[in-house]
């Protein structure tokens, strides 16, 4: 048996995007589908992304494709 490491494996949660958005510098983004918390993107390095938290200003390296831009696309818009 494969050990379980997270939430998001024992419920089969997935946080990556399901619509294509570029993410960059400077850019406000949230985690997953998560409203909060918010982070800058302070650098992209192909799949990764530097990004600090805007509340406390703690650094975290996040998948880009989990980044979500804060007033980027809606749902509706991903739907079409």
């Amino acid at each position: 048996m494969t050990p379980v490491s997270s939430y998001s494996d024992v419920f089969s949660i997935s946080h990556d995007r399901e619509y294509d958005e570029e993410i960059l510098v400077g850019d406000l983004v949230r985690s997953g589908p998560n409203l909060f918390p918010h982070f800058a993107v302070i650098a992209v390095n192909g799949d990764k992304a530097w990004v600090r938290d805007v509340q406390n200003g703690t650094d975290h390296l996040a998948l880009v494709s989990r980044c979500r831009k804060i007033n980027g696309q809606t749902l509706a818009e991903a739907a079409e």
